[in-house]
């Protein structure tokens, strides 16, 4: 039964599972804000071309 009760009161795995909530969050908005750049600069540089190539 202690062992038990020391297993519950254990919080030493809670940061590490804390820390990788972050880091993934992290991850997340860095995908996400680099697939939205990658867009706009498409969008961009066909704008360019298309302008160069009839202008």
């Amino acid at each position: 039964m202690t062992k038990f009760t020391r297993f519950l009161k254990d919080e030493s795995g809670a940061t590490a599972i804390e820390y990788g909530l972050i880091a993934s969050l992290i991850a997340l908005a860095i995908i996400t804000g680099a697939t939205k750049l990658g867009t706009t600069l498409s969008t961009t540089f066909n704008y360019v071309a298309t302008q160069m190539t009839t202008g």
